[in-house]
């Protein structure tokens, strides 16, 4: 890449360089696990001009989402989070039978649900066409399409503006930035509300979560950042919230700059001033972030090679896109891990892209009786350690490697 995908200025720091990763949800079948498998450079660089940590596109969305292995129902603690959201837009905007949800990237319809279960009209526009299947046959109204300008104008020539405009962990997926925040603005009724939720730059930096960092995250960003992209767009950022889904994400609101219906939050203007003052308009706060990275590297290999001289087994917990980013950046393959368990059925009895790390179902892990856990999507540990907590049993310990390597109940 050498031209920012928001202002086209040219590319030349260097965030982090993760070296050569495949797609972190390309899951290889048995049958493939002898087949040359493709790489790309895995190297996020920062905009100088807007700020704006990216990477480059080297697949494009149509052969990374089209059939796709990440389903959002298989985590209890995302379809709570996706029914309080629901309840509190509900609440705070007084969506009715008379109101329009249109949700970007709408997964398997495991947050629109909880709107259609209010009998609030929704419409989920999905490019997965096998997840949009499991949304479809749930009874959640489905397009199979790729959301910019081209699907806003369709839907809107229809009279289908949105009420309420959402996209959950989307707005990173997009390489075509500009096209896809335009496309907000023409969906978008006079009046109507578009939320916006993404991991947070600040904690990404703050707490080294380096394997966040994916090919299907084309970008990353702080509350500095995506408030310039939304204006450029004729949207204004009114509110926000703090999260701690997916290690610390925001959640913005925007609004046509015309609608005076709605007052701009001061929540907006101390969060850029608390950004300002970390750092994040001075290009010396990001270059660190390379060194801390590599060290936390050298921390997890240390772990793993003291353990295997001990003679503990080791496996994991989840077979999560940010876990791939992790094994593949560290060198971690089954000389490390012996296998990794997940809960969905699209993963299991696969092998994770990269280190051909085999995918088990859950009950595996009562089966051989491992030393450790490792859990790779460090984001939902709690969920994990409840679902597991009989594993201690036989003296099993739960492991995380992000922010720092940490061993349940010792000190590392």
């Amino acid at each position: 890449m050498s031209k920012c995908r928001f202002c086209n200025n040219e590319l030349e720091l260097s965030f982090v360089d993760l070296g050569m990763s495949p797609l972190s949800n390309s899951y290889i079948p048995p049958e493939k696990l002898q087949k040359m498998e493709p790489f790309y450079p895995l190297h996020a660089f920062l905009c100088d001009k807007c700020f704006l940590v990216q990477l480059s596109e080297f697949e494009s969305p149509e052969n990374i989402f089209s059939e796709y292995a990440y389903f959002s129902s298989y985590s209890q603690s995302w379809l709570e989070h996706a029914k309080d959201y629901a309840d509190s837009m509900t609440e705070r905007f007084g969506f009715n039978v008379s109101s329009n949800i249109v949700e970007i990237a709408s997964n398997d319809g495991y947050l629109l649900q909880y709107f259609n279960n209010k009998n609030i009209p929704v419409l989920g526009i999905e490019p997965a066409e096998n997840v949009a299947k499991v949304a479809i046959d749930a009874g959640i109204p489905t397009l199979t399409k790729f959301f910019g300008t081209s699907t806003a104008n369709e839907l809107a020539s229809q009279g289908r503006h949105a009420d309420l405009l959402l996209g959950n962990n989307v707005l990173a997926h997009v390489p075509d930035l500009n096209d896809f925040v335009a496309g907000l603005k023409i969906l978008l009724k006079d009046t109507g509300v578009i939320t916006l939720e993404f991991p947070h730059l600040q904690r990404l930096m703050e707490q080294t979560q380096f394997d966040t960092i994916y090919h299907e995250h084309f970008s990353y960003f702080s509350c500095i950042t995506v408030a310039k992209v939304l204006s450029s767009h004729g949207l204004t950022l009114f509110d926000l919230d703090e999260l701690e889904t997916h290690g610390g994400s925001l959640r913005v609101y925007a609004k046509h700059e015309s609608d005076t219906s709605k007052q701009v939050s001061e929540n907006v203007s101390k969060l850029i001033e608390r950004e300002t003052a970390i750092g994040f308009t001075d290009v010396n706060y990001y270059l660190e972030f390379s060194n801390r990275v590599k060290s936390i590297k050298r921390d997890i290999l240390d772990f793993l090679i003291q353990a295997k001289r001990d003679d503990k087994n080791i496996v994991g917990y989840g077979a999560a896109a940010k876990g791939n980013t992790l094994l593949n950046y560290c060198g971690i393959r089954t000389d490390f891990i012996d296998y990794v368990v997940d809960r969905s059925p699209h993963k299991q009895n696969q092998f994770l892209p990269g280190t051909h790390i085999p995918v088990r179902s859950p009950d595996r892990i009562r089966e051989t009786k491992p030393d450790y856990i490792l859990i790779l999507p460090w984001n939902i540990k709690d969920e994990v350690i409840e679902q597991m907590s009989d594993v201690r049993e036989w003296g099993c310990k739960f492991v995380t490697f992000i922010p720092t390597v940490n061993i349940e109940n010792e000190i590392y």
